[in-house]
């Protein structure tokens, strides 16, 4: 063990040393990173015990020039100090709701109901997109409030007060519940359309309901897979229905005479 307080020495496989860094506040021991010099590790020590000793320390006031702590970690400890939670993903509760910093400048805000999941699982960012690891898998994280993964914001859905980072489950509106389907009609006539997106969107058809629209959807595919375009299309899941009831709707439904002149001409 070091001399300096908070940090300890440690020995890796090929035998050289490192310095690792650990607080203990209200009786939870707290680790915070690895280190090469005992110096760096008791930096880090010292700006943790400022955190959560000083009120007057926030997680706004992270500045990534000057502070040693990782920013996730000053969170995590902020919250902590705060709150008398710990959690290793880097959340704040709030009143009737949390936030989960991914950075300084991107904070998003989730429901009460989601703090198990998101304080046992890292949201991580690549090429603008959010995914969750779950159970080995990198899941989409809007997919989990229902906006598929080829959704169009303003389109398909919504948020209520425009802060796309704010995943609060009364701030979502989908508009298009299913893949191909979309919401549209007139001033005295609600519709709904079905389209496959093969060069372009090719409109399969104008339907009264939602569900029969996302049961075109499912016999468009079927149509264009019958006619040689081979693609892995996801067909819907009609909810509230039985087998016989869709298909039922299957026969019901027409398919657009432009629809099936893609396919088979004339």
């Amino acid at each position: 063990m070091g001399k300096t307080k908070g940090v300890f020495k440690a020995i890796k496989k090929d035998g050289s040393e490192y310095y690792r860094a650990s607080i203990t506040y209200k009786n939870k021991h707290i680790s915070l990173g690895s280190f090469e010099t005992e110096l760096e590790a008791f930096l880090v020590y010292k700006e943790a015990d400022l955190v959560l000793h000083d009120n007057n320390q926030t997680i706004d006031q992270f500045d990534s020039e000057k502070c040693r702590l990782p920013f996730a970690k000053r969170v995590c400890l902020v919250n902590y100090r705060d709150n008398n939670m710990y959690f290793k993903t880097p959340i704040y509760l709030r009143k009737n709701y949390f936030t989960y910093h991914l950075s300084p400048k991107e904070v998003l805000k989730f429901d009460i109901d989601d703090l198990f999941f998101y304080s046992t699982r890292t949201i991580m960012k690549r090429q603008g997109h959010l995914f969750v690891a779950d159970y080995g898998m990198q899941i989409n994280l809007p997919s989990r409030y229902g906006i598929k993964n080829y959704a169009v914001y303003g389109e398909d859905y919504y948020f209520r007060n425009h802060d796309l980072l704010d995943y609060r489950y009364e701030n979502i509106v989908i508009l298009n519940r299913y893949n191909g389907v979309i919401h549209g009609g007139t001033k005295n006539k609600e519709l709904f359309t079905a389209r496959l997106h093969i060069n372009g969107n090719v409109v399969i058809g104008h339907y009264e309901t939602e569900q029969e629209a996302a049961v075109a959807y499912n016999k468009g595919v079927d149509f264009a897979s019958k006619h040689g375009l081979k693609r892995n299309y996801q067909k819907n899941y009609i909810d509230g229905i039985n087998e016989e009831q869709y298909d039922a709707l299957y026969n019901k439904v027409a398919l657009s005479d432009g629809f099936i002149k893609y396919f088979i001409g004339e």
